[in-house]
């Protein structure tokens, strides 16, 4: 039995800064969540949990928080609808689950693990997805349980531009540390356990303004969604669609296998270099075998913290 130190790291999604209209309180409200859910993910780890169960645990967490994009306070489709989207993946065994366009899962993290769990699927996406999680006793919703006020404002404004845009991106009346419509609202968590497993999850609202059926890179394993004990575990936040076509997540954990990168080098290839090339913008949180982080973004900033061992968890919000 291995007795690795273990590490846990978190996102709340990337984007633009506005620190000329950033108040402290606001800054503090982001910094106590991740705090919270950074701190809570560690205890699961430093118990002995999996690195899949502190994952879900941290995503679970995030999708209750109306701060982050991703369950509660989730960001509206052009229909004024919600379509949410998860995806887990265990290292140790490269067993993945994903869900797609769900409206009534109140934590679409636990359909995604309940679907690798199932192990006869992958990816089950809309009323097959919500089907499949009635039948293993999930918890459902109306899909109004999701909705607040901020998100609808936000649909209208971004609406009226006649736009589709990442949760992070459009003209906002009031504006958090990171404006609201100018971020792109993924939430996520990757960790290292003391057994020397990888894990990864992802969730998501998607794009504010998106139009109905519309599926992004966080359900996608290896586009937003990767972990490979071999390698490293990764969780993508950003412009989805240029994730996809790179494939970001996976493409890490393969310059690192394939080519012999370090985690840094492998990171900052793909978001700094293969992202920006073809217009991409966003982060990712990665973890590799060694117990070596990465939280690299290509915008002003990204909610993020992190925690090894029993040390006290650092969190962050702007660019170092």
């Amino acid at each position: 039995m291995k007795n690795v130190t273990p590490v846990i790291a978190i996102h709340g999604g990337a984007g633009t800064i506005s620190t000329s209209t950033t108040s402290p309180e606001q800054a503090q409200a982001y910094h106590d969540a991740l705090q919270t859910i950074v701190r809570a993910a560690q205890a699961a780890l430093l118990e002995g949990l999996s690195a899949l169960d502190a994952t879900c645990l941290a995503v679970e967490m995030l999708e209750d928080c109306p701060l982050f994009n991703a369950g509660y306070g989730a960001v509206f489709t052009h229909e004024e609808t919600h379509e949410l989207d998860a995806a887990v993946m265990d290292g140790a065994t490269l067993a993945a689950g994903a869900i797609a366009g769900v409206s009534h899962v109140r934590h679409p993290v636990r359909a995604a693990r309940a679907v690798l769990e199932d192990g006869a699927h992958v990816l089950l996406a809309g009323a097959g997805a919500e089907a499949f999680a009635r039948d293993r006793g999930l918890e459902m919703v109306e899909p109004f349980f999701f909705s607040t006020d901020a998100r609808r404002q936000q649909l209208y404004r971004v609406r009226d531009t006649g736009r589709v845009v990442t949760d992070h991106e459009g003209a906002a009346m009031t504006k958090p540390p990171l404006d609201e419509d100018k971020k792109f609202g993924t939430v996520g968590a990757v960790a290292l356990d003391m057994h020397g497993h990888l894990a990864a999850a992802t969730s998501t609202g998607g794009m504010t303004n998106k139009r109905v059926g519309r599926v992004g890179d966080s359900p996608l394993i290896g586009s937003g969604t990767y972990a490979d004990d071999r390698s490293a575990a990764i969780s993508c936040t950003g412009s989805g669609e240029m994730f996809i076509r790179v494939a970001a997540a996976h493409d890490i954990c393969a310059r690192m296998a394939y080519g012999g990168a370090t985690l840094e080098a492998a990171t900052h290839a793909v978001v700094h270099g293969s992202l920006p090339a073809i217009g991409g913008t966003g982060g990712l949180i990665a973890v590799d075998r060694h117990g070596n982080l990465s939280l690299a973004f290509n915008t002003e900033g990204m909610y993020r913290g992190h925690a090894r061992g029993d040390a006290a968890p650092v969190t962050a919000i702007f660019a170092a």
